[in-house]
Protein backbone atom coordinates (compact mmCIF):
# COMPACT_ATOMS: atom_id res chain seq x y z
CA UNK A 1 0.00 0.00 0.00
CA UNK A 2 1.74 2.61 -1.42
CA UNK A 3 1.25 5.69 1.98
CA UNK A 4 1.25 9.48 1.25
CA UNK A 5 1.06 12.62 3.57
CA UNK A 6 -1.11 15.31 1.97
CA UNK A 7 -3.61 17.58 2.89
CA UNK A 8 -7.30 17.56 3.41
CA UNK A 9 -9.32 19.79 2.45
CA UNK A 10 -11.96 20.66 5.29
CA UNK A 11 -14.30 23.52 5.81
CA UNK A 12 -15.99 26.20 4.17
CA UNK A 13 -15.36 28.23 0.80
CA UNK A 14 -13.79 30.67 2.22
CA UNK A 15 -12.39 29.51 5.96
CA UNK A 16 -10.18 26.18 4.60
CA UNK A 17 -8.59 24.10 7.18
CA UNK A 18 -5.70 21.45 5.90
CA UNK A 19 -5.80 18.30 7.73
CA UNK A 20 -2.32 16.61 7.24
CA UNK A 21 -3.18 13.10 7.05
CA UNK A 22 -0.96 9.68 5.99
CA UNK A 23 -3.22 8.36 3.45
CA UNK A 24 -3.58 5.61 0.83
CA UNK A 25 -2.33 6.97 -2.75
CA UNK A 26 -4.93 5.73 -4.58
CA UNK A 27 -7.67 7.30 -2.21
CA UNK A 28 -9.70 10.49 -3.32
CA UNK A 29 -8.49 14.15 -1.61
CA UNK A 30 -11.26 13.82 1.41
CA UNK A 31 -11.20 9.92 1.48
CA UNK A 32 -10.61 8.56 4.98
CA UNK A 33 -7.61 8.57 5.91
CA UNK A 34 -5.43 5.91 7.69
CA UNK A 35 -4.16 8.06 10.37
CA UNK A 36 -4.36 12.22 11.33
CA UNK A 37 -1.28 13.81 11.61
CA UNK A 38 -2.28 17.53 11.73
CA UNK A 39 -4.13 20.51 11.88
CA UNK A 40 -3.08 23.45 9.09
CA UNK A 41 -4.88 26.56 9.61
CA UNK A 42 -3.99 29.48 6.51
CA UNK A 43 -5.82 32.11 7.85
CA UNK A 44 -4.67 35.27 10.20
CA UNK A 45 -7.44 35.84 12.49
CA UNK A 46 -8.48 39.26 12.88
CA UNK A 47 -9.43 39.04 16.45
CA UNK A 48 -6.67 37.14 18.20
CA UNK A 49 -4.22 35.46 16.36
CA UNK A 50 -2.15 37.20 14.23
CA UNK A 51 -0.24 33.94 12.66
CA UNK A 52 -1.12 31.07 10.78
CA UNK A 53 -1.89 27.93 13.30
CA UNK A 54 -0.08 24.41 12.27
CA UNK A 55 -0.21 21.84 14.75
CA UNK A 56 0.74 18.44 14.42
CA UNK A 57 2.55 15.11 15.74
CA UNK A 58 6.55 15.57 14.95
CA UNK A 59 6.56 12.00 16.21
CA UNK A 60 4.42 10.55 14.21
CA UNK A 61 5.21 12.41 10.80
CA UNK A 62 8.80 10.92 11.48
CA UNK A 63 7.54 7.54 11.91
CA UNK A 64 5.75 7.68 8.17
CA UNK A 65 8.22 9.48 6.80
CA UNK A 66 10.37 6.37 8.08
CA UNK A 67 8.54 3.59 6.92
CA UNK A 68 8.82 5.21 3.60
CA UNK A 69 5.38 7.18 3.23
CA UNK A 70 5.99 10.02 0.36
CA UNK A 71 5.14 13.86 0.82
CA UNK A 72 2.89 15.95 -0.88
CA UNK A 73 5.17 19.31 -2.25
CA UNK A 74 2.68 21.48 -0.43
CA UNK A 75 3.34 19.12 2.77
CA UNK A 76 7.31 19.46 2.28
CA UNK A 77 7.15 23.08 2.28
CA UNK A 78 4.97 22.77 5.86
CA UNK A 79 7.15 20.71 7.28
CA UNK A 80 10.17 22.73 5.94
CA UNK A 81 8.70 25.41 7.44
CA UNK A 82 7.99 23.60 10.88
CA UNK A 83 11.75 22.57 10.88
CA UNK A 84 10.85 19.14 10.52
CA UNK A 85 12.47 18.14 6.97
CA UNK A 86 16.26 20.06 6.50
CA UNK A 87 15.99 22.01 3.36
CA UNK A 88 18.43 19.49 1.32
CA UNK A 89 16.22 16.80 2.04
CA UNK A 90 15.55 13.99 -0.36
CA UNK A 91 11.73 15.11 -0.38
CA UNK A 92 12.92 18.45 -2.02
CA UNK A 93 12.14 18.67 -6.02
CA UNK A 94 16.18 19.43 -7.59
CA UNK A 95 16.00 21.35 -10.46
CA UNK A 96 17.99 19.88 -13.26
CA UNK A 97 21.42 20.60 -12.59
CA UNK A 98 23.60 22.25 -15.70
CA UNK A 99 26.11 20.18 -16.89
CA UNK A 100 29.64 21.14 -18.20
CA UNK A 101 28.34 19.47 -21.84
CA UNK A 102 26.72 21.19 -24.40
CA UNK A 103 23.08 20.42 -24.55
CA UNK A 104 23.39 19.83 -28.63
CA UNK A 105 25.50 16.76 -29.57
CA UNK A 106 26.04 18.95 -33.05
CA UNK A 107 30.03 20.34 -32.96
CA UNK A 108 30.13 23.90 -32.62
CA UNK A 109 31.85 26.14 -35.60
CA UNK A 110 35.55 26.47 -33.95
CA UNK A 111 35.61 21.88 -33.76
CA UNK A 112 33.46 22.04 -37.01
CA UNK A 113 35.99 24.33 -39.11
CA UNK A 114 39.25 22.33 -37.83
CA UNK A 115 37.84 19.23 -38.87
CA UNK A 116 36.73 20.36 -42.59
CA UNK A 117 40.77 20.97 -42.82
CA UNK A 118 41.86 18.05 -41.85
CA UNK A 119 43.28 15.57 -43.80
CA UNK A 120 41.01 12.43 -44.45
CA UNK A 121 42.86 8.93 -43.19
CA UNK A 122 43.42 6.96 -46.25
CA UNK A 123 41.49 3.68 -45.97
CA UNK A 124 43.22 0.72 -45.50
Amino acid sequence: MPVRLRLAVHGLRHDRIFHLVAINSRTRRNGKPTELLGIYDPRVKAGGKEYKTMEWSVGRIRYWLDVGAIPSKSVVKLLTAGNILKPGSPYHSTSPAVSAAPLSETPSASESSSESTAEPKPAT
